[in-house]
């Protein structure tokens, strides 16, 4: 259509819509405050207003600062030890916590109270709120609120020093400048002057209390010194005697030398007991297998490895074998009595003999040199037994004498160091103390540190404005309705094919809408509606189109009618009413009650052209005789008969349902028709009725051809920030004088 710039959308499904999903719900997020823009801002500048108030009224807090510097030593004029060339790093820093902890002590901050007299120091004086509140109690008890007994007793001049002590320490920083020796103290408070004062006190009396105490550690350090020394001569001297007495008892001079020619000979005789214990296992393993073959006799004791290994014994062998040889080569040839076969058995005989012979030598030796292993292997055990007792009792003398030696030198190295110690305190005791100096004395500051009022104001600001957006988000959460294109097909996942405006007018005037020429915006807006269906028709023939919507008063009559109207200038069309429970195009049309329509027809009771009427160049059948059983007709043959018999004659045929969350009669329509229309009121219409009442047609297997967002307020949408494609700026309608939209 000219001038129509609405552009059709389809939701996307399955894996892309699942990729774009979180692009999708940032996108609405940013919409969403940008379309709340104007209320977050004034909320912003509300809280930013108050914030800028209330710093204003703040009281300024001034900072006074003085630098001391610290050091661990001062430098020594005699160095006693020469094996420190460098501070420790890391006792250092330690000393300086430890420093910084002294000078926010309550010790040091009650000197400074004192000093100051800051207990009636309006900043810190707690008698003042402490009036205010007895005041009060007593007021209030005057009136029968409370009584006497109840009232607090004011603090004692004790509790006060110490509560000014604790607030004066809240206001105290102490800081190391970088990684050098100087401190810097902080003080602050509301007073300027009074900051300073209380910042030079407060290094006085560290000062003053650090030279007191390195006196007093002094002379304590050397009255304990002395003493000890005298402890620690006896105990060396107890030491000495006991070392000298086990040496003379033991009759010890060279322990080292005797343990040293000891071990020695344990060590050699423990590898030549290594060695017998080898050769005892090697004759012991010939001995078993000689014992395990005797029984055999000694043609057994023959085939042992050991015995066989003898030269000897395989030479005789050889020979009883070269014997037996002869002899079966002659008993083939000659008898027994044959005095060459009586020659051969002889050498036979004699070879064998022979052989047991040496195997009976070789056995015996083979025992002889077990037993001689055997005992060998004992004596070098012997040996080793007590080589290895001599040495262990000289250990454990050496041992004796080692932890005598140690206590003796633990004790002279202790006493030693004692005695260092203390000719060093004394000689040194003036110079052996921590040096500290006041680089830079506090002066009166002449600006305030906080608060920072700019910063306030922008924090506050930054606050409202997360509130702001945070409450946006929250109200547009819990919004149920549908409000904008987007909502639309993100939730419902349907395309959207129109957004018809909100219009006023009675019953007759809504079913000429599209023809009025004052009421562009909705005649272009069924317009669209007309094109999309249209451009479905390209994919699959819609000549049946079923309106239908949620629940009642959504506008689906107000949509049918104008849609009807719209293909009525292109098409031979149909307007049915199938609204049994509450018909409406009877009361649109201007028709009498008593006119016939679809009942008649479905009832048998008027023939179809006395049921049909020729309206603004459509024609409209409507619900005629009202019936108590609309369902059964609907789902009957003969109004499927009917609609195919319609269908020839005309182009297009638009039914107007009951809404489907009411009744099942549009569930029933939706199976005969080629296409469905849904309806969904703008800020009404329910975003979880309208999800299941799309699931149940899809269900019934349905073509749903797409939505129409109806009754939009475009003036009030736009003031909220929503936009829709621009479709109405177009036409003017957001101009001076326009008329404000309403509708059914």
């Amino acid at each position: 259509m000219p001038g129509n710039t609405f552009e059709l959308r389809t939701t996307p499904t399955g894996a892309h819509k699942l990729q774009n999903q979180s692009n999708i719900d940032l996108l609405q997020l940013l919409r969403t405050l940008w379309r709340n823009k104007y209320s977050i801002l004034a909320l912003t500048a509300a809280v930013a207003g108050i914030a800028s108030v209330v710093a204003i009224n703040l009281t300024p807090i001034y900072r006074a600062t003085a630098v001391l510097q610290i050091s661990d030593k001062n430098a020594k004029v005699v160095s006693f030890d020469q094996s420190k060339t460098t501070a420790d790093a890391g006792a250092a820093n330690q000393y300086l916590e430890t420093q910084f902890e002294l000078l926010k002590s309550r010790a040091i901050a009650s000197r400074v109270v004192a000093t100051l007299d800051l207990s009636h120091h309006p900043e810190f004086n707690p008698t003042h709120n402490f009036g205010l509140i007895a005041r009060m109690q007593a007021r209030l008890a005057a009136v029968g609120i409370g009584s006497p007994a109840t009232a607090k007793v004011p603090p004692t001049e004790a509790q006060v020093q110490d509560l000014v002590a604790s607030r004066f320490l809240d206001r105290v920083q102490v800081e190391q400048l970088g990684k050098s020796q100087l401190v810097q103290i902080q003080v602050d408070m509301a007073d300027a002057q009074a900051a300073a004062q209380a910042a030079n006190t407060l290094t006085a009396a560290y000062m003053e209390g650090q030279l007191n105490a390195t006196v007093g550690v002094s002379n304590t350090a050397t009255a304990w010194m002395n003493s000890r020394l005298g402890e620690l001569a006896e105990v060396l001297k107890e030491s000495e005697d006991r070392l000298q007495a086990y040496r003379e008892a033991e009759k010890l001079v060279d322990v080292q030398g005797v343990s040293t020619i000891s071990a020695s000979e344990l060590s050699l005789t423990g590898e030549r007991m290594i060695d017998a214990r080898r050769q005892r296992a090697e004759a012991e393993s010939q001995y078993r297998q000689v014992q395990k073959m005797s029984a055999g006799g000694w043609e057994k004791l023959a085939s042992v490895p050991a015995v066989l290994a003898d030269p000897v014994v395989q030479k005789f062998k050889a020979e009883k074998a070269k014997a037996q040889a002869k002899v079966d080569e002659l008993s083939s040839r000659y008898g027994d009595r044959h005095p060459a076969m009586e020659a051969a058995r002889s050498d036979l005989t004699a070879a064998s003999a022979s052989l047991r012979s040496q195997v009976e030598q070789v056995v015996a030796g083979i025992e002889r040199a077990y037993q001689l292993a055997v005992a060998n292997e004992g004596s070098l055990q012997s040996s080793f037994d007590a080589n290895k007792s001599q040495i262990q009792d000289i250990s454990r003398k050496e041992f004796k004498l080692r932890e005598l030696q140690r206590e003796v030198d633990g004790n002279r190295a202790l006493y030693d160091t004692f005695m260092t110690r203390l000719r060093e305190t004394t000689a040194t005791s003036d110079l052996d103390t921590a040096y500290i100096r006041v680089v830079d004395q506090a002066v009166a500051p002449t600006a305030p540190i906080k608060p920072k009022k700019s910063l306030l104001v922008a924090l506050a600001a930054l606050i409202g404005l997360l509130i702001g957006c945070v409450l946006t988000l929250i109200r547009e959460a819990l919004n149920p309705t549908f409000r904008s294109v987007e909502q639309v097909e993100s939730i419902l996942e349907v395309p959207l094919l129109g957004v018809v405006p909100k219009v006023k007018g009675s019953t007759t005037e809504l079913a000429r809408m599209f023809t009025n020429d004052k009421r562009r915006t909705f005649a272009e807006a069924i317009s669209t509606i007309r094109t999309g269906v249209l451009m479905n028709d390209t994919q699959r023939a819609q000549k049946v189109v079923l309106v239908t919507s949620t629940v009642p008063g959504e506008g689906r009559t107000t949509v049918a009618v104008n849609l009807a109207v719209a293909f009525g200038q292109l098409e031979r069309v149909l307007l049915i009413d199938a609204d049994f429970r509450r018909s409406r195009l009877t009361a649109t049309f201007g028709l009498p009650v008593t006119t016939p329509g679809l009942g008649n027809l479905l009832e048998g009771n008027a023939p179809l052209p006395s049921c049909v009427n020729r309206i603004n160049d459509i024609d409209v059948l409507c619900i005629g005789t009202a019936s108590a059983r609309p369902l059964e007709l609907l789902a009957s043959g003969r109004f499927r008969a009917l609609l195919k018999d319609l269908g020839e004659h005309y182009d297009r045929i638009i039914i107007d349902s009951p809404p489907l969350h009411a009744v099942s009669d549009a569930i029933m329509l939706s199976g005969s028709a080629d296409a469905v229309i849904y309806v969904v009121r703008a800020d009404a219409t329910s975003r979880t009725r309208a999800t299941k009442a799309l699931q149940r047609l899809q269900h019934n297997h349905a073509n749903i051809s797409g939505v129409v967002l109806n009754q939009v307020d475009i003036r009030k949408a736009a003031s909220g920030g929503y936009s829709y494609d621009g479709f109405y700026d177009y036409f003017g309608y957001s101009a001076p004088g326009s008329p404000k939209l309403s509708g059914k």
